[in-house]
Formats: structure tokens, sequence, C-alpha cells
């Protein structure tokens, strides 16, 4: 049976979903009415949040085009939610067009609208998959055909890593993906943080707990352990709009109003 949209019959929508609550403060229009109450809900008390969730954005997009740079033509988007306009493969297949990238999502309607709207490019591939399922990740973007674990990989796991419980110990799935990867990898993480935050925004990220994913926000140092001994690249795990910005002008005078640290590191090959 399919829901008239053409989503599938199974789709939950008598709660909200974290993935498409974030489509629509970005401006897409893969939501439902009960998304768009919890996002106007949570933008009442936070009017910034929009703004921080494109901060997220384009922090993801500088990080993929830094990667790109580095040679890195193979991606494993982690939490992707729902292909918006400027998603990673579009980033990457404009500068490299033979680029590849699974998205990995544990949404259902993420997943479903990820396959409808990657139609026709042979170069992406979709998982349904939690990221507390590392090894299943894993294989799946394997059996996949599109990636290649021998060649170094871009791990991209951005807005995610806040949605696993510290009893689901997030430590060891980081660790987990970063041994599966080969030298010359990257990793970008992009999380929410507790530090820095005014009351209201720590009251509106409780809201999450309505949401199947209830966020846990975390420390710098917190945020930096996830990267394990990778090197960690300039500026270092900081507030997003001041990873590698495109132009001094694009850095607000508050940065840290958008709520969550940044970073990327690099796994050098071990001596001997």
């Amino acid at each position: 049976m399919q829901m008239p949209d053409g989503l599938p019959a199974e789709i939950d929508l008598s709660r909200p979903s974290a993935a498409r609550v974030y489509d629509y403060f970005l401006g897409g229009a893969h939501n439902f009415e009960i998304d768009r109450q919890l996002a106007e809900q949570i933008a009442s008390m936070t009017p910034n949040l929009a703004g921080t969730m494109r901060a997220g954005r384009e922090f993801l997009r500088r990080a993929v085009r830094v990667l790109l740079d580095a040679g890195i033509d193979q991606f494993l988007d982690i939490g992707s939610g729902i292909p918006t306009v400027g998603n990673v493969h579009e980033v990457a297949q404009s500068t490299n067009p033979k680029a590849r990238v699974v998205y990995v999502d544990i949404d259902p309607v993420a997943v479903a609208h990820s396959r409808e709207l990657l139609v026709g490019n042979d170069l992406t591939g979709v998982v349904h998959a939690d990221l507390r399922e590392p090894e299943r990740i894993l294989a799946e973007s394997r059996e996949s055909g599109l990636l290649d674990f021998n060649r170094p990989l871009g791990i991209l796991l951005a807005g995610v890593v806040h949605f696993i419980p510290d009893t689901d110990r997030p430590g060891d799935i980081l660790a987990t993906l970063r041994a599966a990867a080969a030298p010359g990898s990257h990793l970008v993480i992009s999380h929410s943080t507790y530090e820095d935050q005014p009351q209201e925004m720590l009251d509106a990220q409780r809201l999450s707990a309505r949401t199947d994913t209830e966020i846990t926000l975390r420390s710098r140092a917190e945020i930096t352990g996830f990267f394990g001994d990778w090197t960690i690249l300039e500026p270092g795990v900081v507030h997003m709009p001041l990873w590698r910005p495109d132009s001094p002008s694009d850095v607000d005078d508050k940065p840290e109003q958008f709520g969550a640290f940044g970073g990327v590191a690099r796994y050098d090959r071990p001596a001997g």
C-alpha cells in the first residue's frame, strides 16, 4: 500500500521527524504539517534557528570543497537527511563530475525522498540505516559498489552525532567508522553544544525530545574526542562560521549563536 504522495504507508506521520523539521528550516518541500508546527514552535523560542541550520549546511559545503581539494572523490554522508539544494553530491559533482556519494539516513521519509530525487544519478546511492549500526552502514555502502574503502574516503557526520545518547557509546561508533577508512581519508563532524549558549537556545534544543531523535548537547572537548587520533585540520574544532569562511565578512560578530562546533580531521598513515 502506498500513501497518496507515493511514500511508503508505514511512515509514521503522527510524530514530527527531525529530518523533515531540518528540511523545513532549509526551505525544502519535503515536510508535513506536524513537522512545520514543531519547527515554528522552536523558531518562536529561537528566531535565528533557520540561520543556524543554514550555517550548518554552509559549513558542510565548505568542508566538502576542502576534501575535494585534497583529492577526495568519494563521500559517505551519514545522517544526510533529505537532499535539498546544495547538498553533497551537487557540491562534489560540480567540481568533480565523477565524485561518488552514498547517503545514509534513519528516517524512512528522508530515504524515500532521497531515492526519488536521485533517480538518474548513477554515482549516488542511498542506505536506510541507523548510525548506531556502523557495521551495517559500512557493509551496505560496500555492497552499493560506489565506494572503495581501500582508497581515501570522506566520512561526513554533519549534525547527526548529537542524536546518539551517551548510553549508545558514540565514541565506539566513531571508532568503528574510522577503523574502516584508508589513510588519507577525512572525517567531518558538526555537533550541537551547550557551551556559550543562552538558556533559550538550550530550551529549544530540548524540544527535540518530541521527535524520535532527541539531541544530546556536548562540550568542545567531547566533540574533539570523536576524531580519535586523526590529525585535526586548522582552525581546529570551532564554532561553525569560524571554520574556513569563504570571506571574513561571512562571519557574524557572534558566531557562537549558532550553537554548534565543526571540525575536519585527516587520517595520516601511521609511522613505520
